[in-house]
Parts: C-alpha cells; structure tokens; sequence
C-alpha cells in the first residue's frame, strides 16, 4: 500500500524534578544542600532513510512518545536524560504543523535530522539556591513539559522527470522500457494506481531518475478519475514529459488531450504547469492518421515545446529521447541520480 500523506502525534519527554536533600555523613563537619539536578527529556527526531519508500508505517503507529527525563537525587546526583525516539521517514518527505500550517522540515537528503518535538528541560536541585544568607534552601524545581504537537507527514518523490498524461497513453510502459521499474501493465484505464520511480541510464552512463504517476483525466482537479492527488509527486521534477496517445484507438483527438492535462496542470498548481516540458506523441507504430501527429506538433511548436515521437513496444524513438532528457537536465545541473 502507498501512503504518502499521515497525521501523527509526538510528545517529547518532560524533564525530571530537581531534588531537595542536605548533606548527612558521618565525619563531615559541615552539611548543606545536595539536592541533583533533574534529567533532560528525550526529543523526537524524524531522520531520512532511504529504506522506505511510504509513509504506511505511520499509518499503524501514529503517536510517538520520548522517555521523561529521571528526578535528582540526593549527593548532587543529576537524573539520568530520556532516550530519544526516533522516526524513519522516506526521502522527501515533508513535516509540517498540524495547527498552524507552518512547514517545519523538508527532509531531501540522506541521514538528514529534525528534531520535531523537543524534551523539557530537567529541573534545577537546591545545591543551586544557597547563598551566603540562605545556607539551607527548600527551593527546588518541576522538570520543564516536553513539547506536545500534531505533525502532518507529505511525501514528495524526489525525480528528475516526471510523467503526466491521459490513462493508457504509455507512461507505464515507457518506464519500463527505459529502466529497471516493472509497474503494472494493462489494456484498461487507471492501471496504475500509485507512483512507480525508475533509474534511467543513457549510453554515456548518464543517470536521471523518471517518476510515474496515475494518469489524469478532464475534471480531475475536481476528483474526477483518481483526482490530482498524486500530482504533488511530480512538483520537484525537472522536466515533465507529456505523453500524449497518437493512435486512432484511444477515440480522442491529440489536441484536445493535450489541453486538458495542460489546463489540470494549472488548477494544481500554476508552478507545475510552467515547468519545462517535452511533449511525446506515443504509439506512433499504431497511428494511421498523419494529421493527428502533425496537428500535436504545430501545437507543441507554438507552445514552444520540443516535440518527439516514440513507440515504447517497439523501441522507435526511445534512444533520441533519453539522449534529450539528459542533454536538457545535464544543462540545468546534476541529475537526482548522480548526487
């Protein structure tokens, strides 16, 4: 099961009381406070791991509480600090605060920390209130509260390009074409059901990773279809290939595909839809109608996108992509791949 978006619950540790004690030994002439200090609670600390790859163990484990800090003791013994706890979380994923919005920590980078919820601050013992004036103080103090939040977890795959177009127009199968990624593949709409991630590899050794999401459908930012849910994916891509079906067998015109992801794009975000994108005619091998192709292409061209054609079944056009996807990413920096 894919899960990328979890509410949780963190409590850190409170902190232990300061002690109140005074000195009584037998052959120390002088007495006087002792009391310890009282130990710091433990923090909760999301960390990045690149061993998950959902948030789905959150979903069964949704509070997560830290160790209280222990009290002083007498002999200005300090109380020992609580054991942290700390989460796993997929690279990605982003932290933020339930009540207020405010996002706290985008985790993009392996073995990255973020302490979520810091433990309360243990309290001071009275070997810290004697004075010249006032040699037997009572005074002692409560261990500080450990921070209590509610957290929501998102999950944005980290790829270099992104995959968008109508159900059934290939995306699957060009990602299985072009990588080691082995996602479900049929002749029915909404095969996919959740993103498929895959390394692609150019014949320079050249790496980028290709992200793959449910296909879109007019209305979608309305719910309709699987809604645009899964576009969050595919907002720290690159380069967005728009795969748009050629054939006469999907019984749509290429044109008007083309607009209508463009236009769910928008309603999902204007930042997506500004993105740098390749516009691919797929099933090429399947289209009998020339106009198809080449009223996608003008409308590509006036649209100042860079146009291609490919059959993923038969390899036709596969070779040129990948080389244009490396050379465009290649052009803007390191590739999620390589780093």
């Amino acid at each position: 099961m894919f899960v990328d978006e979890v509410l949780i619950k963190v409590k850190a540790g409170d902190g232990g009381n300061g002690c109140m004690a005074f000195r009584r030994e037998k052959y120390v002439p002088k007495g006087g406070p002792s009391g310890g200090d009282g130990g710091h609670g433990g923090d909760v600390v999301l960390v990045a791991s690149p061993h998950h790859n959902t948030l789905l163990h959150f979903r069964f484990n949704p509070e997560h509480t830290a160790e209280r800090g222990r009290h002083g003791e007498g002999s200005n013994r300090t109380g020992r600090d609580g054991r942290d706890v700390v989460a796993p979380v997929p690279i990605g994923t982003i932290a933020y605060d339930f009540e207020t919005g405010e996002l706290l920590h985008d985790f993009t980078v392996d073995g990255e920390r973020f302490v979520i919820a810091r433990g309360g601050r243990g309290g001071r013992g009275n070997q810290h209130f004697a004075t010249p004036v006032h040699q037997a103080p009572t005074r002692h103090e409560p261990g500080r509260p450990g921070q209590e939040r509610r957290i929501r977890l998102e999950l944005k795959l980290l790829a270099d390009v992104g995959l968008v177009g109508f159900p059934n127009v290939g995306k699957s199968t060009l990602i299985s074409r072009v990588s080691a990624a082995k996602p479900k593949i049929a002749d029915y709409p909404f095969t996919t059901l959740e993103p498929n991630l895959g390394v692609v590899q150019t014949d320079d050794t050249r790496t980028f990773v290709m992200a793959d999401i449910p296909g879109l459908i007019e209305g979608a930012h309305e719910g309709h279809g699987l809604g645009i849910q899964f576009l969050r994916h595919v907002e720290r891509t690159r380069l967005l290939l728009h795969l748009v079906d050629v054939s006469e067998m999907s019984g749509r015109e290429p044109k008007h595909d083309f607009d209508v992801i463009l236009n769910e794009l928008a309603s999902f975000s204007e930042k997506l839809a500004a993105k740098p994108m390749f516009v691919v005619a797929t099933k090429i091998d399947a289209a009998q109608d020339v106009k198809r192709v080449q009223s996608l292409a003008r409308k590509a061209k006036r649209n100042g996108m860079p146009f291609f054609r490919i059959s993923a079944v038969t390899g036709k056009g596969l070779t040129e992509l990948i080389r244009a996807i490396a050379e465009r990413l290649a052009s803007d920096g390191p590739a999620a791949g390589q780093v």
